[in-house]
Protein backbone atom coordinates (compact mmCIF):
# COMPACT_ATOMS: atom_id res chain seq x y z
CA UNK A 1 0.00 0.00 0.00
CA UNK A 2 2.84 2.38 0.81
CA UNK A 3 4.41 1.84 -2.63
CA UNK A 4 1.07 2.58 -4.29
CA UNK A 5 0.62 5.79 -2.29
CA UNK A 6 4.11 7.00 -3.20
CA UNK A 7 3.50 6.21 -6.87
CA UNK A 8 0.26 8.22 -6.83
CA UNK A 9 1.99 11.21 -5.26
CA UNK A 10 4.75 11.12 -7.85
CA UNK A 11 2.23 10.85 -10.67
CA UNK A 12 0.22 13.87 -9.50
CA UNK A 13 2.19 17.14 -9.42
CA UNK A 14 -0.68 18.87 -7.62
CA UNK A 15 -0.92 16.42 -4.69
CA UNK A 16 -1.14 18.60 -1.55
CA UNK A 17 1.46 18.27 1.18
CA UNK A 18 0.42 17.40 4.72
CA UNK A 19 0.45 21.08 5.76
CA UNK A 20 -1.55 22.36 2.78
CA UNK A 21 -5.00 22.43 4.38
CA UNK A 22 -7.02 25.33 3.05
CA UNK A 23 -4.88 25.96 -0.04
CA UNK A 24 -6.54 26.15 -3.45
CA UNK A 25 -4.72 25.59 -6.77
CA UNK A 26 -4.60 28.68 -8.99
CA UNK A 27 -3.31 26.79 -12.03
CA UNK A 28 -4.86 23.66 -13.54
CA UNK A 29 -1.64 22.62 -15.28
CA UNK A 30 -3.27 22.80 -18.71
CA UNK A 31 -4.49 26.34 -19.38
CA UNK A 32 -4.43 29.93 -18.16
CA UNK A 33 -8.04 29.79 -17.05
CA UNK A 34 -8.52 32.23 -14.18
CA UNK A 35 -5.64 34.45 -15.30
CA UNK A 36 -5.54 37.68 -17.33
CA UNK A 37 -2.58 38.95 -19.36
CA UNK A 38 -2.05 42.71 -19.15
CA UNK A 39 0.51 44.53 -21.29
CA UNK A 40 1.77 41.30 -22.81
CA UNK A 41 4.38 41.15 -25.53
CA UNK A 42 5.50 38.36 -27.83
CA UNK A 43 3.84 35.09 -26.79
CA UNK A 44 3.09 36.46 -23.33
CA UNK A 45 2.99 33.41 -21.06
CA UNK A 46 2.60 29.81 -22.19
CA UNK A 47 1.70 26.52 -20.55
CA UNK A 48 4.24 23.71 -20.86
CA UNK A 49 4.40 20.41 -18.94
CA UNK A 50 2.27 21.59 -15.97
CA UNK A 51 4.19 24.88 -15.79
CA UNK A 52 3.41 28.52 -16.48
CA UNK A 53 6.37 29.74 -18.52
CA UNK A 54 7.46 33.28 -19.23
CA UNK A 55 9.53 32.87 -22.42
CA UNK A 56 12.61 34.98 -23.06
CA UNK A 57 10.74 36.69 -25.91
CA UNK A 58 7.49 37.03 -23.97
CA UNK A 59 6.27 38.49 -20.73
CA UNK A 60 4.03 41.21 -19.45
CA UNK A 61 1.86 40.92 -16.35
CA UNK A 62 -0.14 37.73 -15.86
CA UNK A 63 -2.66 38.43 -13.11
CA UNK A 64 -5.22 36.33 -11.28
CA UNK A 65 -8.71 37.36 -12.28
CA UNK A 66 -9.70 37.21 -8.61
CA UNK A 67 -8.50 39.76 -6.08
CA UNK A 68 -6.93 38.81 -2.76
CA UNK A 69 -6.42 40.81 0.43
CA UNK A 70 -4.85 38.70 3.15
CA UNK A 71 -3.38 35.46 1.85
CA UNK A 72 -0.58 32.91 1.73
CA UNK A 73 0.66 32.33 -1.81
CA UNK A 74 2.83 29.28 -2.49
CA UNK A 75 4.63 28.37 -5.68
CA UNK A 76 7.79 26.92 -7.16
CA UNK A 77 10.01 28.74 -9.62
CA UNK A 78 13.06 28.01 -11.75
CA UNK A 79 15.39 30.68 -13.11
CA UNK A 80 17.75 30.93 -16.03
CA UNK A 81 20.99 32.92 -15.85
CA UNK A 82 20.29 36.59 -15.14
CA UNK A 83 16.52 36.05 -15.15
CA UNK A 84 14.24 38.78 -13.82
CA UNK A 85 10.55 38.46 -12.89
CA UNK A 86 8.41 39.36 -9.92
CA UNK A 87 5.29 38.52 -7.97
CA UNK A 88 2.78 41.33 -7.94
CA UNK A 89 0.57 41.42 -4.83
CA UNK A 90 -2.50 43.54 -4.07
CA UNK A 91 -2.02 45.00 -7.52
CA UNK A 92 -4.55 46.63 -9.87
CA UNK A 93 -4.62 45.81 -13.56
CA UNK A 94 -3.68 49.38 -14.40
CA UNK A 95 -0.26 50.98 -14.02
CA UNK A 96 3.04 49.52 -12.85
CA UNK A 97 2.31 46.75 -10.35
CA UNK A 98 5.55 47.44 -8.45
CA UNK A 99 4.26 50.88 -7.52
CA UNK A 100 0.47 50.78 -7.83
CA UNK A 101 0.53 47.48 -5.93
CA UNK A 102 3.65 45.81 -4.58
CA UNK A 103 6.22 43.51 -6.14
CA UNK A 104 8.13 40.71 -4.45
CA UNK A 105 11.31 40.41 -6.48
CA UNK A 106 12.13 37.23 -8.43
CA UNK A 107 15.71 37.60 -9.62
CA UNK A 108 18.97 35.78 -10.30
CA UNK A 109 20.68 38.50 -8.29
CA UNK A 110 23.99 36.61 -8.23
CA UNK A 111 24.51 36.98 -11.96
CA UNK A 112 27.37 39.20 -13.13
CA UNK A 113 24.92 41.50 -14.91
CA UNK A 114 23.64 42.72 -11.52
CA UNK A 115 26.82 42.82 -9.45
CA UNK A 116 27.41 46.30 -8.11
CA UNK A 117 24.35 47.62 -9.95
CA UNK A 118 21.40 46.85 -7.67
CA UNK A 119 20.42 48.07 -4.21
CA UNK A 120 19.61 45.77 -1.25
CA UNK A 121 15.87 46.30 -1.73
CA UNK A 122 16.15 44.93 -5.28
CA UNK A 123 17.50 41.50 -4.37
CA UNK A 124 15.39 38.37 -4.63
CA UNK A 125 12.53 38.23 -2.14
CA UNK A 126 12.58 41.95 -1.37
CA UNK A 127 9.50 44.13 -1.40
CA UNK A 128 10.81 45.83 -4.50
CA UNK A 129 12.35 49.25 -3.93
CA UNK A 130 11.06 49.31 -0.33
CA UNK A 131 12.25 46.56 2.04
CA UNK A 132 15.33 44.31 1.50
CA UNK A 133 15.29 40.54 1.98
CA UNK A 134 18.03 38.27 3.33
CA UNK A 135 20.15 36.73 0.60
CA UNK A 136 21.95 33.44 0.01
CA UNK A 137 19.04 30.98 0.23
CA UNK A 138 18.06 30.63 -3.42
CA UNK A 139 19.04 27.40 -5.17
CA UNK A 140 21.47 27.54 -8.11
CA UNK A 141 20.17 28.56 -11.52
CA UNK A 142 18.40 25.66 -13.20
CA UNK A 143 17.12 24.15 -9.95
CA UNK A 144 13.60 24.52 -8.58
CA UNK A 145 12.90 26.75 -5.57
CA UNK A 146 9.92 26.76 -3.21
CA UNK A 147 8.56 30.08 -2.02
CA UNK A 148 5.70 31.35 0.11
CA UNK A 149 4.51 34.95 0.29
CA UNK A 150 2.19 35.87 3.14
CA UNK A 151 0.36 39.20 3.13
CA UNK A 152 -1.60 39.65 6.36
CA UNK A 153 -2.69 43.19 7.06
CA UNK A 154 0.44 45.34 7.07
CA UNK A 155 2.75 42.35 7.54
CA UNK A 156 4.59 40.81 4.59
CA UNK A 157 6.55 37.59 5.06
CA UNK A 158 8.57 35.72 2.43
CA UNK A 159 9.87 32.19 2.98
CA UNK A 160 12.34 30.75 0.46
CA UNK A 161 13.26 27.06 0.51
CA UNK A 162 12.16 26.82 4.14
CA UNK A 163 14.00 29.95 5.32
CA UNK A 164 12.26 33.21 6.25
CA UNK A 165 14.09 35.84 4.21
CA UNK A 166 11.74 38.75 4.90
CA UNK A 167 9.30 39.44 7.73
CA UNK A 168 8.35 43.08 7.92
CA UNK A 169 5.64 45.57 8.77
CA UNK A 170 4.95 47.92 5.88
CA UNK A 171 4.54 50.74 8.39
CA UNK A 172 8.30 50.58 9.01
CA UNK A 173 8.70 52.39 5.68
CA UNK A 174 8.45 56.07 6.60
CA UNK A 175 10.56 57.93 4.05
CA UNK A 176 8.22 60.44 2.35
CA UNK A 177 9.84 59.95 -1.06
CA UNK A 178 9.44 56.18 -0.90
CA UNK A 179 5.82 56.39 0.25
CA UNK A 180 4.99 58.88 -2.49
CA UNK A 181 6.58 56.57 -5.07
CA UNK A 182 4.71 53.50 -3.80
CA UNK A 183 1.04 54.37 -3.21
CA UNK A 184 0.22 50.70 -3.73
CA UNK A 185 1.70 49.86 -0.34
CA UNK A 186 -1.49 51.26 1.17
CA UNK A 187 -3.78 48.94 -0.81
CA UNK A 188 -5.67 46.30 1.12
CA UNK A 189 -6.41 43.96 -1.78
CA UNK A 190 -5.72 43.37 -5.45
CA UNK A 191 -4.53 40.80 -7.93
CA UNK A 192 -1.60 38.40 -7.62
CA UNK A 193 0.53 38.22 -10.74
CA UNK A 194 3.73 37.26 -12.49
CA UNK A 195 5.61 40.33 -13.72
CA UNK A 196 7.74 39.21 -16.66
CA UNK A 197 10.80 41.17 -17.75
CA UNK A 198 11.82 39.46 -20.99
CA UNK A 199 13.71 36.48 -19.56
CA UNK A 200 12.89 32.79 -19.23
CA UNK A 201 11.33 31.91 -15.87
CA UNK A 202 9.14 28.89 -15.05
CA UNK A 203 6.46 28.50 -12.35
CA UNK A 204 4.56 25.47 -11.08
CA UNK A 205 2.50 24.19 -8.11
CA UNK A 206 0.79 27.55 -7.73
CA UNK A 207 -1.74 27.75 -4.90
CA UNK A 208 -3.24 30.21 -2.45
CA UNK A 209 -4.92 30.26 0.95
CA UNK A 210 -7.08 33.23 1.89
CA UNK A 211 -6.59 34.50 5.45
CA UNK A 212 -9.23 36.16 7.57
Amino acid sequence: MLKIAIALLLACPFAPAADEAGFTPLFDGKSLTGWKLVGGHGPGYVVQDNKIVCPADGGGNLFTEKEFGNFAFRFEFRLTAGANNGIGIRAPYEGDAAYQGMEIQILDDGDDVYKGKIRPEQYHGSVYDMIPARTGFRNPVGEWNEEEIVANGRRIKVTLNGVIILDADLDMVREPKVLAKHPGAARRSGHIGFLGHGSLVEFRNIRVKELK
